[in-house]
């Protein structure tokens, strides 16, 4: 019987948003109630179980497993040393495994650990030893260190931007996983960095130049003796010592994986320029607004106030700033403000309320808005959302009618996910019914939103996730770096990983 050990820890952090993650953030679960979470979910621990459910003779061990509930903050210090404490004794109170399969995201950030994976990767090979192999699967915006590759025997990243490929992503993990256990894969990783933090229209993997790059890495990773490529183009949020571009390609063959690498490499570094979106004018938006007033919805794109890219989300910059501008058409925005929905639930639903929206968390970016506004809806904020099936919780939401102006805020308790239209519809508001809406997310799926909009402006609003990445002020990150410095150069080099056992190559131990 063959056994694999699972875990999981899972969370995208903005360094420049100034509220801390905490433990409680995260959906935890244990050994088997593990399994009963992702066996019915499109995740990557789920992927990868589907795939270790068809040999007959494989166990798997589900040790540990935290989900933060959406990006955000550094997770703080004390909740970090909880963190890595229960994912430690989790692995030390396992049954002894022949090998081990992580779904990590890779661009987490904890107190004052800039590489959490890496640090959980310290302790796995802490408590399972040198010897056995361990597959890492990463978000393509990962930050990937040395520790990482240096301990993990390869790893696998998403190939999809939006990510719609975590299923197949834990899948094909799980599967080479099973090959090394084999004996028909000796990987052999080779990474180039590239000094480069891009964002924009142009990263839709399917639509965009970076598919090009990432179409060039999948025909490696699937032909003979491709184990894993990828291009990984970091979080530019996510201010570390180790931020930039990386592509990485696993195979058999050193020489190989060191040539693809770098062809992956120059291949992005061509068009770095293509791979940032043109922002448009808080003035500008709300002029462009009013002019298609009556053409159809418009929506607003605020990705600088992007919950799932880990910003706060207590923006209302674009709805003021239509508020200011004039503009009389009907308005759907997403806020979250705890004191807000506290107000609103201490009223009661048809109730008005003269409060302050926004500005609660992030108050050096945000200006509170004074409103006066009907209780339209209540609720615990709870709720399924549309792209995976999973369970999402806003914490107790209130909808709220401006009553001076045709606006409408779904305003929760704590941040979730915006990249799909979830939260709206479960709290019955329909995107379609409204002339602009707010959606804080840089990318979502096309059917969402932007298939069926009569215009879709990326607007240049302030923020903690804000693509003007000049605005944002790194200090971590290494140094000159597209495109916060003029004049950046790039000669690229291959480093190689490859844990000891392979040092041998097969043809040579025969």
């Amino acid at each position: 019987m063959v056994r694999v050990l699972i875990a999981e820890c899972m969370q995208e952090t903005s360094t420049f948003n100034p509220v801390p993650t905490r433990f409680e953030d995260f959906d935890v679960a244990r050994g088997q109630g593990m399994l009963s979470y992702h066996r019915e979910a499109s995740t990557e621990v789920g992927g990868a179980l589907s795939v270790f459910a068809q040999p007959d003779d494989l166990e798997v061990i589900p040790t540990f497993s935290a989900r933060a509930v959406t990006s955000g903050g550094p997770l703080a210090s004390p909740d970090w040393q909880r963190m890595r404490h229960e994912f430690q004794e989790s692995l030390f109170a396992a049954p002894e495994p022949d090998g081990a399969y992580f779904a990590f995201h890779g661009a987490m950030v904890a107190g004052d650990e800039p590489d959490p994976e890496g640090a959980l990767l310290a302790v796995a090979r802490e408590a399972l030893g040198e010897g056995i192999p361990i597959i890492v699967s990463l978000d393509l915006h990962g930050i990937l260190t040395d520790r990482i590759l240096q301990l993990a025997d390869a790893v696998v990243v998403y190939h999809t931007y939006p990510h719609v490929d975590f299923f197949e992503t834990g899948a094909r993990a799980a599967r080479l996983l099973l090959r090394v256990l084999a004996g028909q894969a000796r990987p052999v990783t080779a990474r180039v960095f590239v000094p480069a933090l891009v964002r924009g229209d142009e990263l839709i993997t399917a639509t965009g130049r970076f598919g090009e790059v990432v179409r060039a890495a999948q025909a490696v990773e699937q032909s003979g003796g491709g184990l894993s490529a990828g291009m990984f183009i970091g979080n530019p949020f996510t201010d570390v010592p180790a931020l930039g571009t990386n592509s990485l390609v696993v195979t058999d063959d050193l020489k190989r994986s060191e040539r693809e690498a770098v062809r992956l490499a120059e291949q992005f570094w061509e068009m770095r320029h293509y791979l940032h979106a043109p922002l448009t004018s808080l003035a500008e938006t709300v002029r462009i607004a009013r002019d298609t007033l009556g053409s159809g919805t418009v929506i607003l794109t605020d990705a600088a106030d992007a919950t799932s890219s880990g910003a706060s989300g207590d923006s209302l910059a674009v709805v003021t700033a239509l508020l200011e501008g004039g503009y009389r058409g009907r308005t759907l925005a997403p806020v979250v403000d705890a004191p807000a929905v506290a107000a609103a639930m201490a009223a009661g639903v048809g109730k008005t309320v003269k409060i302050t929206a926004g500005g609660a968390l992030d108050p050096s970016r945000f200006t509170p808005l004074p409103v006066t506004a009907r209780v339209r809806m209540l609720s615990d904020g709870r709720f399924r959302e549309e792209s995976h099936g999973t369970e999402w919780d806003g914490g107790n939401t209130a909808v709220l009618e401006l009553e001076d102006a045709p606006v409408t805020l779904v305003v929760t308790s704590r941040p979730v996910s915006l990249y799909n239209r979830s939260l709206f519809l479960a709290h019955g508001q329909d995107p379609t019914h409204f002339d602009a809406v707010v959606v804080k997310s840089p990318h979502c799926q096309p059917h969402f939103f932007s298939d069926w909009a009569a215009r879709v402006i990326n607007v240049d609003a302030p923020g903690s996730t804000s693509a003007d990445l000049k605005s944002l002020g790194h200090t971590r990150c290494p140094r000159p770096m597209f495109p916060l410095d003029p004049a950046v150069t790039f000669s690229p080099r291959a480093e190689v990983f490859r844990r000891p056992r392979y040092a041998i190559h097969r043809e040579d131990a025969s």
